[in-house]
């Protein structure tokens, strides 16, 4: 997920201190662009876009920024002191993440060789002051990390932001698809969309559920019969699930919904989609073993036309991909009110991603009293710790 993005690495300085501490400045930034490279640490690449010298070439590189579509933020750190009144306008055309990072080539003074000329290199205590100062008047968001460049506790820091600011990029063009609307008399499922777009580039599109069934009655008996074989590898299948079994029939429903859902919001370009069990009309059973699936493929989902829950999961799921414990649409349900072992267990009637599984899910097929439908079929598993 994270191969086509890349963070840009910009480097302050000035002329000021003569053209050897610029080779020096540049060679160094080099070789911390390689070991954070290296480190094994980051789930981004970082390239290093050169050194900056001047209002003119801090605001060409950060317009350019803008318009990389592989760049997903921008890295600054200031090795000798750089004016900061020359980044006013390239910080104020910025509109990519920003990460201050407050660090030094050299971990450690040199006591015995100092001189000034390292000094006046080596200003980044000075420099990372004054850039601070300039985004704290032009109120710039960005996030600060401070410490030695190899130091793997910096270097995970680092790896956090850039995974937000991976599922920043992500959220530029998502497309969310709402079958249906919220259930009916529910407050906190709503929302204002356009602002939603103009925040964070949700963009929300309403669906009847009649398109959905359009393209489920196109979907061929040797698709489904190909998605069930599936089933059979990649789960446990009860015994009145498999083939011959009474709940079978219903299985082979959820794997024809599963299948319209994948070309419908494929052809649609979404990320994310919610349903809503008020509006299911030609559809046999709520999704259930589908928006599981989908999930754990990293479609966002949320129940009841939730279409920021569906949304946030998008996210989520982009800023923790590769790491082990997954994430989960859930909702909050009952209380336990028991000192420090206090806690709140959180479920849903069938949505559960198996990414959190302990084990290998088990397909079954259950009754469902609301909705009004017939019993879905679902991944059971016990959730790891």
């Amino acid at each position: 997920m994270y191969k086509d993005f890349e963070v840009w690495f910009v480097t302050g300085a000035q002329l000021l201190y003569g053209g050897d501490a610029v080779i020096a400045v540049d060679g160094h930034s080099n070789e911390m662009v390689n070991g954070l490279n290296a480190s094994g640490k980051l789930p981004v690449k970082v390239v290093y876009k050169g050194t900056v010298n001047s209002a003119k070439e801090v605001t060409a590189t950060l317009k350019a920024a803008n318009y990389d579509d592989k760049c997903i933020g921008v890295i600054t750190w200031m090795h000798t002191f750089s004016p900061s009144k020359m980044w006013i306008h390239g910080l104020q055309e910025l509109r990519k993440p920003l990460l201050h990072f407050h660090t030094q080539f050299n971990k450690e003074i040199p006591w015995d060789t100092m001189d000034m000329d390292f000094m006046n290199l080596n200003q980044s205590a000075h420099g990372d002051r004054e850039f601070g100062h300039i985004t704290a008047r032009l109120r710039k968001p960005r996030k600060v990390v401070v410490g030695h460049w190899q130091d793997p506790k910096v270097q995970d820091k680092l790896a956090i932001w850039m995974r937000v600011s991976a599922a920043w990029a992500d959220a530029q063009d998502m497309r969310i698809v709402r079958f249906g609307d919220q259930m009916n008399n529910v407050a906190v499922t709503d929302g204002d969309k356009v602002d939603a777009e103009i925040k964070f580039g949700y963009h929300v599109d309403y669906c009847p559920i009649a398109e959905l069934v359009a393209v489920q009655n196109t979907i061929t008996d040797a698709e489904v019969a190909e998605l069930l074989n599936t089933y059979e590898k990649e789960y446990e299948v009860a015994a009145d699930c498999k083939e011959g079994g009474k709940k079978r029939g219903q299985v082979v429903h959820a794997a024809r919904i599963e299948l319209a859902l994948r070309k419908f919001l494929k052809e649609k370009g979404a990320k994310a989609f919610t349903t809503n069990f008020d509006d299911l009309a030609g559809v046999d059973q709520i999704p259930g073993i589908a928006a599981q699936r989908l999930m754990a493929e990293g479609y966002g989902f949320g129940a009841e036309g939730d279409w920021k829950t569906a949304a946030l999961y998008r996210t989520m799921y982009v800023m923790s991909y590769g790491m082990p414990k997954g994430c989960s649409f859930l909702e909050d349900y009952t209380l336990n009110f028991d000192g420090e072992n206090s806690a709140i267990l959180q479920a849903h009637m069938l949505e559960v991603c198996p990414m959190i599984a302990a084990q290998k899910p088990r397909l079954e097929v259950h009754p469902l009293g609301i909705g009004g439908k017939n019993d879905p079929a679902r991944l059971v598993f016990t959730s790891k710790p």
